[in-house]
Parts: C-alpha cells; structure tokens; sequence
C-alpha cells in the first residue's frame, strides 16, 4: 500500500486559552462565555439557553465565591442604574460555570446582551465579561416564507446527447437550480436572512456568498425536523436593487445516501427546495420582508448534477454570469414552483455547521500519462479538490476522482468504495483560466487522480478539508514520535467524519451516524475538542429516530434500509452519550432531555427479557464488530450493555431528582448483574496458587472487558478476573483480539487493575492487531480493520474496508488520562474533582491541555536522569488528586519546597511508587526522586469506576 506515515498536516485551530474580561488583572476572571454551548450564536429558538463562562486566575486558590448574570437588549442596560431584561442578583455559588435564562420570555429575532460577574474570596470587585446572543423564530406560525422550486419536470422532449453532453454519468441527477429575487433597500439598517432546503443550499446577496456554512442546512430526518440558519446581512444590503438568490441541490433529502440497493437516494424527497425569509428594518424604523414565493425566477446554471456519493459536474458551457447581481435580465427565466407552506417542522440550528477548516498542499504530483496526474495530498481527509485549469477549451473535459489509498500500481483504489462514484468533473467553454471547486458533495481521500490537464504543478491544486465546527480544545504530546502520529491519526479521523453527523466513514456509500461508533468514541472526541453543541443536535436525531415501541435504532438520522431495531452496544448509544456529555459539559439539560427515552429503552429490553438475559430483541446484533480471534457469545454482551445501560438510567433518575424511578433502576441494575454473574461466570479454587480461577463464558477478552468496566462482577472475584485478561492478551501477543464495543474499554480497564505496562505494550505494539502497524503503513487516520491492508493478503473485502474509520481510534481517550494522566473523579462532573495520575511506561514525557467548560486543565510530566518533574494547572473552583510518581516518597518538592500540608497542598498518601496529594487550583510543580530499578514504576491500582471510559461510579447503590 502506498504512501507515507508522515503528512504534512495544518496545526489545528489552538484551543481556547483565557483572555482578560473587564479586569486584566491576574486575578480570578470569567473568559469564553458561551449561549447554549456557542458563541455568540445568531439565530437560537431555545426558550431557555444556559449562559456559562470559563474561570481563569494566576493565583493559587483563587476560587469563585459568588456570581451575578444581567441581560438587556441594550448594552448600557447591563450597567449600574440601567434596567435590564433579568437579573439573578448576587448567587453564593462556589462551583457555578452558569446558570440557564430564567427571566421574561425572549422576544423573537432580537438581539440580547448579557455580562456576568464573577466574585473571589481575594478581590471586593467582581471581574466581568460580556457577550450576546440572537433570537430566531419561537413561532413557526410566523413564517411567512414558501417553500419553492425550479420545475423538476420542465422537459417534454428528449434528443439523443452529444460528445460531451453528460459527464461520464448523472447518475439520474437533475442540474442544480437557480433561484433569484430582486428588491428595493436600505444600506443604513439591520438585515437579517433565516434560510433553509430540503437539499442543501448556497446564498448570494448582490454577488457576494452569504456565511461561510458548508452543506448546509445539514442532516436531520426531514420527516421530524428541517433546520435553518440566521445570516446578518445587514453590510450586504444596497440602497436601491438588490438581488437575493440561491443554488440549492439535493443533498441528503434527495440525493444517494447509504447502502440499500434497493433505495440507494431519495429518501425524503425527489427534487430540492429552497425557503428564505429576509428581514429589513431601516433606522427610520421601517420594515420590510423578502420571502420565497412564486415571484422569484428560476433556471438552471453551470451545476449539471451534484450529490454527496457521486460527486458534483460543472459544464461551463451553461454557466450563467451575473444572474446573482442586480442589473441582470431574467425575462427568459421561468417563475419559481410553489411547493408548500408547511413550517411546522422549521427549528433552528442548535450546533455549529460543517466549515472549510483547513486547505492541503500537495506532498508529491506525479504523472502517470500525457493528460494525467495522480496528487498525494499527505493526509486522508474528508473535503474537496480545488483546481486552478488554463487554457480548457469548449467541451473539454476534466476529471477529478479520489481514492484514500493506492494499489500496487500506484494508482487509485477505489474498490472500498463501493458504489460511490465519488468524482468531480469540469467541462470548459473556452475560458482562458477556470477556478473549479465543487460546492455540493464532499469525499474521503488522500490522493485525487486529474485527468485532462497535460501540465499540472503543486500550485495549480489544494485539498480543502471541511468538518463540523467543534472548537478544538485539546492537545497532547508524548516523546514517542509515532504515539503522537498515532495521536494525529485519531483527531483527522474525528474530524474526517464529524459532518453534520458522526459518521463512520467519509468515502464509500455510507456514511451513517451509527451509534455504536460515536458511544465508544465520544469520550476521545470530548478530549480533543468541545462536541457540546454537535452532540446536542445529534441527540435530537437520535430521539427522532426511536421506534414506536421505544427503541433506540442503530444509526441516525434514521434510514430505509438500515434495521431499525438498536443492536446491543449500538442502541445503549442512546443512555450512554447523554451521560457521558452531562459528565463532560456538567449540564443536567442533556440528562433532562433523554431520561424518558432511556428509560424506554431499559423498559423494552426488560419487558422482552424478564429473566434479565437480554437475548431477545436484539436486533442485528453486531456483537463486538471486527474482533478478530473467538467471538465473544452475543448474550454476554447484550446482557452486560444491558445492566449498563440500566444504571446509567438509575444515575440519570438520581441526578434529576427522580428519587423513585432511581431506586427502581438500581434495583434492576443490582439484579441484571446477579444474573450475568450466575449465568456468565465460573469460579474454581487454584490448589497450586490458592488464586481462584475465574472463567466468564466465552473466555474473550471482551468478555472480561465489559465485565469489569462496567461492574457486573463482585468485588472478590475482580482481580482473578483482571488476571485471566491480562492472561489472554499476553497469550495473543501480547495484542489485542477486540472490535468496535472492546477496544475502547481495553487500556483503562488494565491501568485500572494495575497492569498499565500491558497498556503501554499494546500500545506500541506494531504487528497486526495494532494501532502502529498501520501508521508504519502510510495510514495517517485510523483504519476500520486492523488488517485493512497487510504485506501478505493486501486488501480486505471492499466490502468493507474503510481507511478512515474512528471507532479503533477511542485509544485517544487513555492518551489523555493514562498517559498524560490528565483526568477527572468518577463523581466528577465538568472536571471540578481532577485526578491526575499519569502512567510512564518507556516514555521520558507526556502532557496534555485541555479547554474543560471550568477552565484550562494541564498536566506535563518529565523524566531526567534520576528525576521526576511534573506540572499540573488546575482551573479556579476546581481541585485535584496529584499522585506524584517517586522512589523517595520523602524527596517530594512543589516548587523547590517541601510537599507538606499547607499553602493549598495536603498529602492524602504514600503507597508504592507515589504520593498522592490534593490541591487548590492554580499551576503546581512537583519533583521528586525517581529510580526504578527496572520497569517504570506505575501507580498503584484505581479503582475501576474511575477509569474505565464509559462507567457510571461506584455500584453501591444498585441494592436489589
């Protein structure tokens, strides 16, 4: 397989530091204040947004005693004297980062300002900050906006198409419609544009693009809810004639969208439609609105087809120019197609949208014939080509297709993709110079083959990468070079299928939000960068996706051909990431929102499987999808998502104050895992090491994973079973035999019961299974198999085999709280109680930083010679458990002093191999005597629940 492990990569955006409020000073200030989990956001329909803040201090213990949040719709109204909209007054709260609106109710499309004020136990003035957020519509009644089209069925005769007519194949697609509408403005006032599709849209004000959002309005089930964005326009606005228009295309409403041969496209729709809503307000105060209606005019432009599978044709030969400038003479344009008025399922975009995030160079342009070219980009992304062609003469053509990897040939191979097309193609009209960027489709690759362009250099071409908008938040780095590839590897893969939707895979014809890839990989995800708001969004999809009877499906949005009914693992999405994200982001609301259908869900498995066995209902059953070696029995895993899943629910009640529902669920939390340990394990004494021997059935290593993550066994039998793992995983490889559900629970649950140095093998492990052995193999995002490609068989089925697929990439969570040893509590919500335990393994350094919804969180550690240094910053309201690595327990320093109890610090214990101690918050320097006399000395063992990634807490409280 060709290519190279080293890319050349743009530096993702830098995560998110401090910066000063009202007050500069090095004491305690609020930054990084956010509505609803964004910025400033435009346009929001959320009657009640939760307004929150970070907290910064260059002094230790510098912690909030107290907070107050104004809002007006009046910037001076927030001030002494002023009257504003609501005022919380003076809230003694030590550990609040926010608090939800809870003032009069907010009037539609109106702009709020708001501040907070932050005091400390140090300081008699408060610091300050300040920020806005827009109201969209709260009415769907409001809308005045229909929704049109151009005529999909204007053609009445047929002739037989000329040389250069089609563009290789439509596919069956139709040309992408133009839509324009002329009026009369002010250049002194307020515009606002609330737009959508049924399809995917692009805006133009008098020529120039509105926004910067990429397929847009994004992916939703269309049968439940239509999203749409709010645009200030207001510099885009011209006194006299100006021209709103739009090119919309099919998108995920009409285009290809999954696998199902037998409803491989149009799944909600036939042909695209456009609804727009313009708002003018004057500084006389005169309004005035522009709304999609039958007088608008419509044709069809240079866009012959486009569709996110097959790819996007432009045939410049149609091109119309100037048709979205005022001045332009659209007589022979057809009135726009009426389709409906219904707006009931208008809402406004909770997340931010997919954005061109970063543009590749070229690594290497080679020839392969007179006319084409093969360009290795360097990096396996999910995006686009742009191209820059001279000289296309009329009815010329040129082809862009892409591929993630090369063949022995070196070149392309897209047998992986199945049936996605997956080229772009320009036809010329003559033109001296051409710019051509598809505007409709995105797809998965590393390398674009060009054809029809004899001369092609490294200027002439970029890879333009889009993704979601997810704020980057963290960062991490280690003195192993191809750990940190590795780290690389899994954040492009975040970023390759973070579109709209947490996809699997960007390339071939899939590319569905499955659950059980986004459960095992959410907390990798919320690591590297701030998923709040793109998880909100998906939730709704995955509420919108339940089945009548309460199930959760396998992948949303949900779609023909997919079944419906929620495997085990896949499903258990729907518990699992609400209270992964209330635990992240320390906000309820994720909870509130999804307790009634996590409880459904507990309901449909327990009313199916009475005897607490979950081995009806099970839909595909996927079971540990991809596990190489013996298959883990599926009612092992069914059963133990189940009493997963059935105390998370107990939690959720527990958290919301649902007291009676809590104790029901614990109960049957308590009971589930009496039952997997009566019908799943056998205990037998050792007569040679007076050690129990411990079988769970199957005898798999995902057995024993989920066991133990998820705390289905006694507590006496939990290091037989912690042993026999270890056992397993030595005897294979030492490697890994886990798929999809296994792999993310494997690292943490071995540090958990002290066997981190088995972690780190596997780690750097670099045979197949292993996450090395593909970077050594020119994989620079991570692959779907283990054995995607190897020397000896080459590729894997087509059939499936994708070459960016992030599910084996949830290692990326132990990176950060192993390895670095940046983490929090089990009873830690929004990072307020960290735990900081880094594990060494061979490595000399480690750290990592992380943008926590409290404040920056950063731990660096260093081994030299005979010393250990280590670094910790804490955000203000929060503390940490700091186990300082040593062989001299009495060799401890904080800065050059003594660790003792005082200034902020208290020793909590010595074992072997560290001292723990707590800390306030602030930044804390730690050396200490380190001498091993063989393999790096690792802390001693966690308890279970607060390592592995996806458990609860302690089960105490699950009583039968």
């Amino acid at each position: 397989m060709s290519g190279s492990p080293a890319a050349d990569m743009p530096a993702p955006r830098p995560a998110e530091g401090p910066a000063a409020g009202r007050h500069a000073a090095p004491g305690l200030r609020p930054y990084a204040l956010r509505c609803d989990h964004r910025t400033t956001p435009l346009g929001i329909d959320e009657p009640a947004p939760l307004l929150s803040w970070r907290l910064a201090s260059g002094v230790r213990a510098d912690d909030p005693t107290a907070y107050r949040v104004r809002v007006a719709e009046r910037p001076e109204d927030l001030d002494h004297g002023g009257r504003p909209l609501w005022d919380t007054g003076r809230v003694e709260d030590p550990g609040a980062i926010g608090v939800v609106f809870a003032g009069p109710a907010l009037t539609a499309r109106t702009r709020y300002h708001w501040r907070v004020a932050v005091w400390s136990s140090g300081a008699a003035a408060p610091a300050e900050a300040m920020s806005w957020f827009e109201t969209a519509v709260y009415d769907t009644g409001a809308w005045r906006a229909s929704w049109i089209t151009h005529d999909p069925h204007p053609i009445d005769v047929v002739d037989a198409p000329t040389e250069g007519a089609h563009a290789l194949d439509n596919h069956g697609l139709t040309p992408c419609p133009l839509l324009r509408r002329t009026f009369t403005g002010s250049a002194d006032g307020r515009a606002r544009l609330q737009v959508s599709a049924r399809g995917l849209y692009e805006v133009r004000l008098n020529g120039t693009r509105v926004g910067d959002a990429e397929l847009a309005p994004g992916w939703t089930d269309y049968t439940h809810r239509v999203q749409y964005q709010t645009y200030d326009v207001s510099e885009l606005i011209r006194d006299g004639e100006n021209v709103l228009a739009a090119t919309v295309a099919d998108g995920w409403w009409s285009g290809f969208v999954g696998f199902e041969p037998r409803r491989a496209g149009a799944h909600y729709g036939s042909f695209p439609q456009f609804l727009a809503e313009l708002h003018l307000a004057t500084a006389d105060g005169r309004a005035t609105t522009v709304v999609t209606d039958d007088a608008w005019r419509t044709h069809t432009g240079a866009i012959r087809h486009a569709d996110l599978l097959m790819g996007e044709c432009h045939d410049l030969r149609h091109a119309v120019d100037g048709w979205d400038l005022p001045g332009f003479d659209d007589t022979g344009w057809a009135p726009a197609r009426v389709t409906d008025a219904d707006h009931r399922l208008l809402v406004a975009s909770v997340d931010e949208p997919v954005r061109a995030m970063a543009e590749l160079r070229p690594r290497s342009v080679t020839r392969v014939s007179h006319d084409v070219h093969v360009v290795d980009f360097g990096q396996n992304i999910a995006g686009r080509v742009r191209l820059r062609v001279d000289g296309l003469a009329s009815g010329a053509r040129v082809v862009v297709r892409h591929a993630e990897v090369l063949d022995e040939t070196h070149r392309l191979y897209t047998a992986n993709l199945r049936t996605a097309a997956a080229t772009d193609v320009l036809i010329g009209d003559g033109r001296d110079h051409v710019v051509f960027e598809p505007r409709f489709t995105y797809h998965g690759f590393r390398y674009a083959e060009i054809s029809g362009v004899r001369e092609l250099s490294g200027s002439d071409v970029v890879a333009v990468a889009l993704h979601s908008d997810t704020p980057w938040t963290g960062t991490f780095d280690c003195s192993d070079p191809e750990i940190r590839l590795l780290h690389e590897c899994v954040t492009w893969g975040q970023r390759s299928n973070f579109v709209s939707v947490p996809t699997d895979c960007p390339q071939r014809d899939e590319r569905l939000g499955w659950l059980a890839d986004a459960q095992v990989f959410l907390p990798t995800a919320a690591l590297n960068a701030d998923v709040a708001a793109f998880f909100t969004k998906w939730l709704r999809d995955v509420d919108d996706a339940r089945t009548p009877d309460g199930g959760f499906t396998n992948v949303a949005p949900r779609l023909t051909g997919v079944a419906d009914e929620g495997a085990p693992g896949w499903g258990d999405a729907g518990v699992i990431v609400p209270w992964h994200l209330y635990r992240t982001y320390d906000d309820p609301r994720f909870l509130a929102r999804a307790l009634d259908s996590m409880r459904d869900w507990v309901d449909l498995i327990h009313r199916h499987n009475p005897d607490l066995i979950w081995r009806r209902r099970v839909g595909p059953h996927f079971s540990d999808w991809l596990a190489p070696g013996t298959p883990t029995p599926r009612d092992v895993i069914a059963t133990a998502y189940f009493a997963h899943s059935t105390h998370l629910t107990a939690r959720a009640a527990d958290v919301l104050g649902h007291r009676d529902a809590a104790r029901a669920y614990h109960r049957l939390a308590a009971g589930i895992r009496t039952a997997f340990a009566e019908r799943f394990v056998t205990v037998n004494d050792n007569t040679i090491t007076d050690q129990p021997a411990l079988r769970v059935a199957g005898d798999t290593q995902t057995g024993y994973l989920v066991a133990l993550a998820f705390g289905l066994l006694p507590e006496k039998h939990t290091d037989a079973a912690a042993r026999r793992l270890a056992e397993l995983i030595e005897t294979a490889g030492p490697a890994l035999q886990t798929g999809f559900l296994g792999v993310a629970l494997a690292a943490p649950v071995l540090d958990a019961y002290g066997r981190a140095d088995l972690a780190h093998a596997l780690l750097r492990r670099t045979e197949v299974p292993s996450w090395l052995f593909p970077l050594r193999h020119g994989a620079t995002t991570i692959w779907e198999r283990w054995d995607g490609w190897t020397p000896e068989t080459g590729f894997r089925a087509p059939s499936m085999n994708s070459f960016n697929h992030y599910a084996l990439g949830s290692i990326g969570e132990w990176l950060y709280r192993g390895v670095a040893g940046l983490d929090q509590s089990a009873d830690s919500t929004g990072y307020r109680q960290l735990s900081v335990r880094p594990s060494l393994g061979g490595l000399s350094h480690a750290s990592a930083r992380y943008e926590s919804v409290r404040g920056t969180v950063a731990v660096g550690w260093q081994r030299r010679d005979d010393t250990f240094s280590l670094r910790v910053r804490v955000p203000p309201g929060a503390t940490a458990e700091v186990a300082v690595p040593t062989t001299d327990p009495r060799s401890v320093r904080e800065s050059g002093v003594a660790a003792a109890d005082g200034d902020h610090i208290t020793r909590l214990a010595t074992a072997s191999g560290h001292v723990v101690y707590r800390v306030a918050s602030g930044v804390y320097h730690f050396t200490a005597a380190f001498r091993p006399a063989s393999a790096p000395a690792e802390a001693s063992r966690l308890a279970p629940s607060a390592t592995a990634p996806s458990s609860a807490g302690p089960h105490e409280e699950d009583t039968p």
